[in-house]
C-alpha cells in the first residue's frame, strides 16, 4: 500500500524563521507549500508580472531561486528535479514565458512528472476590462495562456482573488502530487504581498489519503494472474516505464525475486529495475534488444509488463513480436488478463506484492537465457592516432559509473549507446523518450545534478541538440555543480539522418569548449577538453575525475558522422517505414 504523504509537517518550524514582514501573504503561503513537498530549488526566469512573488519566494529560508537562462530550460529543469525528488517548480511571467515554458510543461506530462509551474499573472483588477496588455497577443482576453496549459496539466488555478487563493494553490499543489501530472498556477501580480487573513496562521498540514486497491478485484486479478502463468512454461516479467508513477519499483522486485522468471526492462524504463538482479537479462526493444533478451522475451509462452508504453518508438516501428493472449498489462491502476478479464481500481504496486506471494517458482526461461548467452565482444583496437569512436567512448564511460553517478541521455544516439550500458546499484539514469524533445538534456541536467547533490552527474549531449538549449551550462557554473558533460561533436543531428536523411540534418559547427570558456568568463569552477582520440580521452576523464573532481567538466569528443550504434541504424530504418507508410485506402 502506498504510504500517506504529509504536507505541511515542518510548517510550524519553518514559521519561526521566516521574516515577520511575509507572514499572513499569498507569496509565503506558497513558498512554504513548495517547501513542504520537497521543492526546495525553483527553477526561475524573472519578468515584470513575477517580480513581486519572487521577493516572497526569496524570503523563504529553506527555499533557493535558481535563475535559468530562458524558460524552456528552466521547465526542463523542474523536470530533471522532478525525477530525483518526485516533484519540481518552476516561475516564469505571463504569456510570453508562459508559452515558452509550454513546451518542457509538455514532456512533464508525457513523462508523469508532477511539476508546478507557476505564472505571474496581469494585475486582478484588469480581468474583465477591455484593457490590451503587454506580453500578450494584442487582444483584452487574458486566457490564451491558460487554454495553451489546460491540454498538458491536470489542473489550473487563476488567482485574481485572494478570498479562494488559498484552496487554489493546495487543490493544484495536491492534484499535481495525486495525479503525478504538471499543474498550472497563474497569480495576479499585484496579490503576492498582500496580508489576508487566509494566510494569518500556519498552513494546516494536510495528507494525501493512500490509494487502495478495490479487494475482491484485487483477489480476482491475483487469482486470474496465478492460473494464466502457472500455465506456462517459460513466463518472463518486463518492467515499464509507468513503474515508477506506480511507485512499484520494490513491488516488481518482489515479484522477480519470488518467481524465478527472468526480467528485462523496456527501453524508457532504464534505472528502474535493478541490473545487478541476478535475474536481470537486458533491455527488450524488439529486433535492437539486448544481444538474447529479445528472444527470451518474444519466445516466451507467457509475459508480464508492468507499467508499459508501446509508442512508435518503444516498438521500433510497431515491430515488437509481442501478442495480447500471452500477456498480463499491469497498469497503475488496472490489470488486464490476456484477452481475458480485466481488473479496475487495482494499483499496481498492490497486485506485484500479493502476485509475488502466491505464484510457484518457475526458472525455465532463465535457465534457457543463461544456456545461449555470450558475454559481448570488446571493441576492437583502434589504430594509431585514430578518430575515436563512439564504442570506445562508451566503454570509458562504463568503467566510471557506480553507485555515486547518474546518467543523462540525450534524444539521439546517446539513447541507444547509454542503454547498453550496465548500471551499477544505486546509479541514477534518466531520459525523456515518450516525448523525444532535443535539448532536453541540458536543463534537465542542471535540474537533476540540484537536486542529487550526492551523486555526479554524466550528460551525454549530442552537438545538435545542446545547440538548442546550451546556454544554462551557465546556470551549472553559478550553481557550483560538478556535472562531467561529454558533447558529442558529429556534424548534425544524427538521429533525423537515420531516419531521413537531407542537407537541413548538418549544423554549423560551433567551438563548443570555446563557447563554455565563455561562458565560465573566469567565475566559478569550470574545466573544458577536446579530444579525438582514445588516449587524449583516458587524459580527460582522469583529470575529470581527478584535479577536477569538485569542477563543471566539459568534454569536446569528436567523432565521425556516420560513426552510430548499430540499434540506431535498426531502428531509425524500422521507425522511417512506420513514418512513410501510404494513406489507406478510401
Amino acid at each position: 500500500m502506498e504510504a500517506a504523504i504529509n504536507i505541511g509537517s515542518n510548517a510550524r518550524h519553518s514559521s519561526a524563521v521566516c521574516p515577520a514582514a511575509t507572514s499572513g501573504t499569498l507569496g509565503r503561503h506558497l513558498a512554504r507549500r513548495l517547501v513542504e513537498i520537497g521543492a526546495r530549488d525553483v527553477f526561475s526566469v524573472p519578468g515584470d508580472f513575477n517580480l513581486t512573488l519572487l521577493d516572497h519566494l526569496i524570503a523563504e529560508p529553506k527555499l533557493n531561486l535558481v535563475g535559468c537562462c530562458n524558460e524552456l530550460n528552466a521547465g526542463y529543469a523542474a523536470d530533471g528535479y522532478a525525477r530525483s525528488r518526485g516533484v519540481g517548480a518552476c516561475v516564469v511571467t505571463f504569456t510570453v514565458g508562459g508559452l515558452s515554458v509550454l513546451n518542457a510543461i509538455a514532456g512533464a506530462y508525457s513523462e508523469n512528472l508532477p511539476v508546478i509551474c507557476i505564472v505571474g499573472g496581469p494585475n486582478s483588477n484588469d480581468y474583465g476590462t477591455n484593457r490590451i496588455l503587454h506580453h500578450t497577443i494584442g487582444l483584452p482576453d487574458f486566457s490564451q495562456e491558460l487554454r495553451c496549459f489546460q491540454t498538458v496539466t491536470c489542473a489550473q488555478a487563476v488567482i485574481n482573488n485572494l478570498d479562494d487563493a488559498h484552496e487554489q494553490i493546495d487543490t493544484a499543489i495536491s492534484t499535481a502530487l495525486k495525479e503525478s501530472k504538471p499543474v498550472y498556477i497563474s497569480i495576479s501580480c499585484n496579490l503576492s504581498g498582500i496580508l489576508h487573513p487566509t494566510f494569518g496562521r500556519d498552513p494546516v498540514p494536510f495528507s494525501l489519503a493512500p490509494k487502495v486497491s478495490n479487494q475482491l478485484g484485487l483477489e480476482g486479478a491475483v487469482d486470474a494472474a496465478v492460473d494464466f502463468l502457472h500455465k506456462a512454461v517459460k513466463a518472463v516479467l518486463v518492467g515499464g516505464p509507468k513503474l515508477r508513477v506506480a511507485k512499484a519499483q520494490q513491488a516488481f522486485v518482489e515479484l522477480v525475486d519470488a518467481s524465478g522468471y527472468p526480467v528485462a526492462v523496456m527501453p524508457s524504463a532504464k534505472g528502474q529495475v535493478p541490473e545487478q538482479h541476478p535475474h536481470f537479462i537486458g533491455t527488450y526493444w524488439g529486433a535492437i534488444s539486448t544481444s538474447f533478451c529479445g528472444e527470451i522475451v518474444e519466445s516466451a509462452d507467457a509475459y508480464l509488463f508492468a507499467g508499459p508504453i508501446f509508442n512508435d518508438y518503444s516498438s521500433v516501428g510497431y515491430s515488437l513480436l509481442i501478442k495480447k493472449e500471452k500477456a498480463i498489462m499491469v497498469e497503475p491502476n488496472r490489470v488486464t488478463i490476456g484477452n481475458g478479464p480485466s481488473f479496475g481500481w487495482v494499483f499496481m504496486a498492490d497486485f506485484l506484492s500479493a502476485l509475488a506471494k502466491k505464484l510457484k517458482r518457475n526458472g525455465t526461461a532463465l535457465e534457457n537465457y543463461r544456456r545461449i548467452y555470450v558475454p559481448p565482444g570488446v571493441p576492437l583496437r583502434h589504430e594509431n592516432n585514430e578518430l575515436l569512436r563512439i564504442n570506445i567512448l562508451f566503454k570509458h564511460i562504463q568503467e566510471m559509473l557506480s553507485g555515486d553517478t547518474a546518467v543523462i541521455a540525450e534524444t539521439g544516439d546517446s539513447w541507444f549507446n547509454c542503454q547498453k550500458l550496465r548500471l551499477p546499484e544505486n546509479c541514477g539514469y534518466e531520459f525523456q523518450m515518450q516525448y523525444g524533445s532535443i535539448g532536453w538534456s541540458v536543463g534537465a541536467t542542471l535540474g537533476y545534478a540540484q537536486a542529487a547533490k550526492d551523486k555526479r552527474v554524466i550528460a551525454c549531449i549530442g552537438d545538435g541538440s545542446f545547440q538548442v538549449t546550451a546556454q544554462d551550462i551557465s546556470t551549472m557554473i553559478r550553481c557550483g555543480q560538478n556535472t562531467i558533460i561529454f558533447l558529442i561533436n558529429n556534424g548534425g543531428y544524427t538521429i533525423e539522418v537515420e531516419i531521413h536523411d537531407g542537407p537541413y540534418n548538418v549544423i554549423k559547427n560551433w567551438d563548443y569548449t570555446g563557447l563554455v570558456n565563455a561562458i565560465h568568463n573566469g567565475e566559478g569552477k569550470c574545466w573544458t577538453a577536446k579530444v579525438r582520440t582514445e588516449e587524449e580521452l583516458v587524459d580527460a576523464i582522469s583529470t575529470a575525475t581527478g584535479a577536477q573532481k569538485d569542477s563543471l567538466c566539459f568534454i569536446e569528443v569528436f567523432s565521425h558522422k556516420d560513426d552510430t550504434s548499430k540499434e540506431l541504424l535498426e531502428w531509425g530504418s524500422r521507425v522511417s517505414a512506420a513514418n512513410s507508410r501510404p494513406p489507406n485506402p478510401q
